[in-house]
Order: structure tokens, then C-alpha cells, then sequence
């Protein structure tokens, strides 16, 4: 007959429960470092809100408070080339149109604004503003140039629109962006076939996430340098698509991308108070959009995603604008001491 020493069991057990823990700790401990280590900085900005790879190590960033785009090469913090300056384009004098989103859709890059007033109430028309810029590979490094003219009247568009009313986006337009029911742009992604999905921070549908199409942006936009893009003339109106409500845990959008067939869809609170996910969506809108299984940092504020092109990996741009740097909030730093944190994070579902 076997005999069990009981005591020498309830050593032997407590021994390896104890060697299970500390090899638990030193497991959570490295994939925290692993995080921390992963952390890139960016110098020239601290409000980095909307980005675009340009090519396989070039990403072009929009800053909600300045009109001007800076070019980086990837892992590299200072910027690649001087900034694009968008003032005299954008026809906003001294004034930030607010760039909240964009997306590329062949070598053309459709950049958004808020289209909001401000935290105060205050009319801003020099927010509103959908444009695009052309990507210039024949250059090192690669740089956009803007091109066509930008479109100023989605606000009214969205508000007369007949397959989107119900949605009370003209009402939005008057509130401010992140009280309850304001109205924030932040989210632009493409399509498969050539549209736009414009995605909102606020408002939201009871208590859904709104994404509206725009079908026709190219003619909207009148690209001068490619007529044959163009479906209609000059003084184009926006087409819209049926919109789409998804429920993303109460939050809005405040980024997006299309990645193959999966929409990577940033969300995060409509006002100042709340937390960031990540959510895969397919892009049909009576289907759920998902949480994808990727924790964000604390106080990483998820303003801007775009894929790494051949890496299965995507950046995730934070608005460090609040952010203290030694101090001082970075957001009323000179220029050259603004920075951005960016985050690489695995594309699985």
C-alpha cells in the first residue's frame, strides 16, 4: 500500500504555488516593460490627431491646432522634412481648422476637421473644412501637396440630407462638441470602392456610435489634377449612403481605418471623462463592431490609427496636448519642445 505524507504534500504544493506566482510576476512585469519599451516619441507637435503612412517608412500628421501636416520616417523622433503648410489653402488665416481625421484612397489623402464650435459654444466656420492632398513619392522623403479645393458646406449638407434625417445632426451643429448631443467629427476611413465613411465622436444615437458615407468624394472635392475623376462638375454636393450606428460600450469615434476587410475603429468618450478601446467592425451595418483584445496605456489619449504597410501592425497616435512635459502642459510649449507618443500595436482579431 502506497502512504501519502501529508505534510510533505502541502510543502511540496505550497513550494510550486509559490514558484507559479513569482514566474507570473516576472511574466506581467516583462510584457508591461514590453509596453513601456514599445512607446516611440515624435517631436514638432504635441495634438497629433490624424496620420497616414505615406509609404513603408514615412507617415504623414495633422494637429488639430495648427493648418500645417509634418512628414516622419518611422522611429525616427525629429520631423523628415520642413512642415506642409496648409493656411493659405485652407483660406483660415491664423485660425486652426481643427484636422481630426484622414484617410488615403489611392495616392490621394482626404483630410477632415471638426466641423464644431468650440468647448464654449462659439461658432468656429473656419473648422469646417473636408480637403485633400496628393502624395509626392518623386521626392525624399515623401511629402503631400494639396490639391483641388477644399469643401466648406457638410454641415448643412449633413442637416438637409433626407436619408439622414432623424439623426438631428443640424440640431448638433449648435451645441457644443462634447456636451450631450454636440456635434464632433473625428473619424474618416475609405471604403472598398472609393467612398468615405465619416465617423463621430458625439453626437451619439441612443447611445450608438454614428458613421455616415459620402459616395461621391472626388467630385466633392474636384481634384484639378486628375478630371477624370470626376463624376460631376464644379459646385458638387455631397451623395450620402445609408449611415451606420454602432454600439461601442456609450463611447464615439475618434479614429478609424480600413484594414483589408476589418475596420480597426478607435473609440473613446465623447467629452473629457473616459476610457479608449479598440473595436473591429466589418463594415455591414447591421452587424456589431467587436472589442479587439489590445489594452491602451493610461493616459494614452487615441486620437489617430494607421496600418504599417507589410508589418501586420498598426500606430496609435496619442494627444498628448494636456500631457505635463517637465512641467508644463505640452500643449503651451514652444514648437520645437511639443511632442507625440505613438503606440505599435498587432492587427488580430
Amino acid at each position: 500500500m502506497i502512504r501519502f505524507n501529508v505534510r510533505s504534500i502541502a510543502a511540496t504544493v505550497a513550494t510550486l504555488l509559490v514558484l507559479c506566482l513569482a514566474t507570473w510576476g516576472s511574466f506581467v512585469q516583462a510584457s508591461t516593460s514590453s509596453a513601456s519599451a514599445a512607446m516611440e516619441r515624435y517631436d514638432g507637435m504635441c495634438e497629433a490627431s490624424a496620420a497616414v503612412a505615406l509609404d513603408s517608412q514615412h507617415f504623414v500628421v495633422g494637429d488639430d491646432e495648427s493648418n500645417a501636416l509634418n512628414v516622419y520616417r518611422i522611429g525616427q523622433s525629429a520631423p523628415a522634412r520642413p512642415a506642409v503648410d496648409l493656411a493659405a489653402f485652407l483660406a483660415t488665416g491664423d485660425k486652426a481648422s481643427d484636422i481630426e481625421g484622414a484617410t488615403r484612397i489611392g495616392d490621394t489623402i482626404y483630410w477632415i476637421s471638426s466641423h464644431s464650435r468650440t468647448s464654449s459654444g462659439k461658432a468656429r466656420p473656419w473648422r469646417r473644412r473636408l480637403f485633400a492632398t496628393q502624395v509626392d513619392l518623386g521626392v525624399s522623403p515623401p511629402t503631400v501637396r494639396p490639391v483641388g479645393k477644399p469643401y466648406v458646406d457638410l454641415i448643412e449638407d449633413l442637416a438637409s440630407a433626407p436619408e439622414l434625417q432623424g439623426l438631428g445632426l443640424g440640431k448638433a451643429a449648435d451645441i457644443a462638441p462634447e456636451q450631450p448631443g454636440g456635434l464632433n467629427i473625428e473619424g474618416l476611413a475609405d471604403t472598398a470602392d472609393g467612398h468615405l465613411l465619416v465617423g463621430f465622436r458625439n453626437p451619439l444615437k441612443d447611445g450608438k456610435a454614428l458613421l455616415v458615407p459620402i459616395t461621391n468624394p472626388a467630385a466633392l472635392l474636384v481634384p484639378i489634377t486628375n478630371p477624370a475623376a470626376l463624376v460631376v462638375g464644379d459646385g458638387a454636393r455631397p451623395a450620402f449612403g445609408p449611415p451606420a450606428l454602432l454600439d461601442l460600450g456609450g463611447r464615439g469615434i475618434r479614429s478609424m481605418e480600413r484594414i483589408g476587410a476589418v475596420y480597426w475603429i478607435v473609440a473613446g468618450p465623447t467629452g473629457d471623462v473616459g476610457s479608449f478601446a479598440l473595436y473591429a467592425w466589418d463594415g455591414v451595418p447591421t452587424h456589431p463592431a467587436t472589442p479587439a483584445p489590445v489594452a491602451l496605456p493610461a493616459q494614452f489619449s487615441a486620437e489617430a490609427l494607421f496600418a504599417l504597410p507589410g508589418t501586420g501592425q498598426a500606430m496609435l497616435l496619442s494627444d498628448d496636448g494636456t500631457l505635463r512635459v517637465e512641467g508644463t502642459r505640452c500643449d503651451q510649449l514652444d514648437k520645437a519642445k511639443q511632442r507625440f507618443r505613438a503606440l505599435r500595436i498587432p492587427l488580430q482579431r
